[in-house]
């Protein structure tokens, strides 16, 4: 018996790369398998991808079914979600792989080509997400595993369109996961680095042998475990290893004499006051008419004593904004 015995997954982009690897790992404890990859590509019978794996998993004794619609089609969705009913009866998982890149300079992407990026990494992803999720609030059991990228996290040159896509699908999934718990629908976001078909070309011949897709598949196992009672986690992993990620809002400062509260030093991280004989050495800043008060000098010094504060991380925006709100008008 697999730790994923009879549970079943919805898996978009299963059939290369990091969605292959998945496929076969989840299946290979257990999971049945709705695997999702558009044909772009089909051999000489007339197979794709998805295909390909569906015969792997069936070879190894698996229980798994193939469908190529493309996630930017809303009604792609819609018929994972039926395909899984109606074979099995039920969905307990879903995983959202599916993904393009589009790389270019960004002031040389075209608007068709960045829509076409987001509609696949975003709306793609969200939809089927969505669509597997209403099912799962509505038996209150259910595990997602959104797929992003560390692009999302800290931007990427030549792939502008991907990193903003990434960016929202972690944005998205923290959302989800706040909605989904009370219902027992539980959401996680993987930034996984492996070596595939997007990253081949760039991926330096030293860290090659690490970056097997099949290495971060036991996260999106744990992940999708009926057991697993993690939520809004962000995982960045990698040949075996992994990294808690999250977004940190450093120390609070004000911008100006004038404005409303007093922040704490500590709250503020201040740095140690500057001895007279120091203070001399530099003149004091002219704060130009117009200027509104604040210098692009006088911003990057504030910005550089909030990142001596202390780190705030939090649930949602909301809880972000009343933690500010009341540090200004303590």
């Amino acid at each position: 018996m697999g730790s994923l015995d009879g549970q079943v997954i919805v898996i978009t982009g299963g059939g290369r790369g990091l969605g292959r690897a998945f496929a076969l790992h989840l299946a290979g404890l257990g999971a049945r398998l709705v695997v999702n990859n558009r044909n772009r590509v089909v051999d000489e019978n007339g197979l794709g991808p998805a295909d390909h794996v569906v015969r792997e998993i069936r070879d190894a004794g698996g229980e798994a079914v193939a469908e190529h619609g493309d996630v930017a089609d809303p009604a792609t969705a819609r018929h994972l979600v039926e395909l899984a009913l109606d074979t099995w009866g039920g969905i307990d998982a879903c995983v959202t792989s599916a993904a393009v890149s589009g790389p270019a300079m960004f002031h040389r992407s075209s608007p068709e080509a960045f829509e076409a990026v987001i509609r696949t990494n975003v709306l793609g992803t969200a939809q089927v997400a969505a669509a597997c999720s209403a099912v799962m609030r509505e038996r209150r059991h259910g595990r997602i595993v959104l797929v992003a990228s560390t692009a999302g996290l800290h931007g990427e040159p030549t792939v502008s369109a991907y990193a903003a896509s990434k960016g929202a699908v972690i944005a998205l999934g923290r959302t989800v996961a706040a909605e989904g718990a009370g219902r027992g629908v539980f959401t996680n976001v993987l930034l996984p680095y492996a070596l595939t078909q997007m990253t081949e070309s760039g991926m330096a011949s030293e860290h090659r042998h690490l970056m097997d897709p099949a290495a971060v598949a036991p996260v999106v196992a744990a992940l999708c475990d009926p057991r697993s009672t993690l939520n809004g986690e962000v995982i960045v992993a990698a040949g075996g290893g992994l990294r808690s990620a999250d977004s940190v809002e450093w120390g609070t400062v004000l911008t100006s004499e004038t404005a409303s509260g007093t922040i704490p030093a500590a709250t503020s991280g201040t740095a140690p006051e500057t001895p007279p004989e120091a203070a001399s050495e530099t003149p004091p800043e002219t704060i130009p008419e117009g200027s509104g008060g604040l210098t692009p000098a006088r911003l990057a010094e504030l910005l550089e004593r909030s990142r001596k504060g202390p780190a705030h991380r939090y649930a949602n925006a909301q809880d972000g904004f009343l933690d500010l709100a009341e540090e200004m008008t303590r």
